[in-house]
């Protein structure tokens, strides 16, 4: 599996194009923006489609919780790259569920397809995102009825350990699953990539 996860896309863009082995230039990234529908600050997100226009990519974009069937399959089938953004992570699951887009993708990345969570898009390939409720506001998903998420990994990615405005809340999370959940802490200058059954954690120059 080709995953590349991370806390802020834009800040580690640079470990991106090196992860593709610049590859990634003139390739088409379908871009899932449905996490950040309920939030009132998105500008991760704006600064996420500034940082693929400038790496080369073409964007697609997908609001999953609106796009028709046919369309959810056709972009997920035939693009290059899937980029998940960040959000609400119950939310998203919420919606990538009641799509049938969670099963989609995951047959799509166990086909080889390269992956790119940011933040709440990471998360969502843990085997659960239980962990995140003392991140993310479960109540914005009213139609969720389990917190078992794609399982594509086998450990538990935490986002933002270490930033603003999320670290006591990560740090809150550590402290109640830490020793029961693998978790992978990881902060807005890291990326976890994983190639094939290797799990690496990169920290950006450019965020330092």
């Amino acid at each position: 599996m080709n995953i590349f996860l991370t806390s802020s896309f834009a800040d580690v863009a640079d470990l991106f194009v090196t992860f593709t082995s610049g590859q990634c230039k003139g390739k088409t990234v379908t871009l899932i923006p449905t996490a950040s529908l309920g939030e009132e600050v998105n500008a991760y997100l704006t600064a996420a489609r500034e940082a693929f226009i400038d790496a080369g990519l073409i964007i697609d974009e997908l609001e999953v919780s609106a796009a028709r069937p046919e369309d959810i399959v056709d972009k997920l089938e035939s693009n290059d790259f899937i980029y998940v953004a960040g959000g609400n992570t119950f939310f998203l699951l919420q919606e990538l569920k009641r799509t049938g887009a969670d099963k989609l993708i995951a047959e799509q990345v166990r086909a080889g397809k390269c992956y790119i969570g940011e933040s709440a898009g990471s998360a969502v390939l843990a085997p659960s995102i239980e962990y995140l409720q003392e991140l993310d506001d479960a109540s914005a998903a009213p139609d969720l009825d389990s917190f078992a998420a794609l399982a594509l990994l086998d450990f538990y990615p935490l986002p933002h350990y270490g930033n603003a405005p999320f670290k006591d809340v990560v740090q809150q999370a550590l402290i109640k699953y830490g020793d029961t959940l693998d978790l992978r802490p990881f902060s807005n200058s890291q990326a976890i990539a994983i190639t094939g059954g290797k799990v690496e954690i990169q920290t950006s120059s450019d965020s330092r």
